[in-house]
C-alpha cells in the first residue's frame, strides 16, 4: 500500500506564536491515520513572521483523510491559515 506525503505551509496568527508548542499541538490534532513524515521546518515570511512547514504522511486509499487533516490543523489556536505546497506519493 502506498502513502501520500503532503507538505503544508502553516501561517501563524502572529509573531508571538511559540512554534515548539504549535508543533506539539499539530502532532496531537492529526487524525489517527496521519503522521509526521519528517521534521518541521520554518520559513521566514516578513518582519519577523515565520511560517511552519509540516510534511504529513497519510494512507493513499483512505477516503476523506486529506480534508480531515487540513481541518484538524486549521482548528488549532494560533493558526491563521494553511496552504498546501506539495502532494506526492511514497511507498
Amino acid at each position: 500500500m502506498a502513502n501520500i506525503v503532503i507538505s503544508f505551509k502553516i501561517l501563524p496568527k502572529g509573531i508571538e506564536v511559540d512554534f515548539n508548542q504549535l508543533q506539539k499541538q499539530i502532532e496531537k490534532a492529526l487524525p489517527a491515520e496521519a503522521k509526521i513524515y519528517t521534521d518541521f521546518q520554518t520559513e521566514p515570511i516578513a518582519f519577523g513572521l515565520n511560517a511552519l512547514i509540516a510534511h504529513i504522511q497519510i494512507p493513499e486509499d483512505e477516503t476523506g483523510i486529506l480534508d480531515k487533516t487540513e481541518q484538524s490543523i486549521e482548528q488549532i489556536p494560533g493558526v491563521s491559515r494553511i496552504q498546501t505546497l506539495m502532494v506526492r506519493r511514497t511507498r
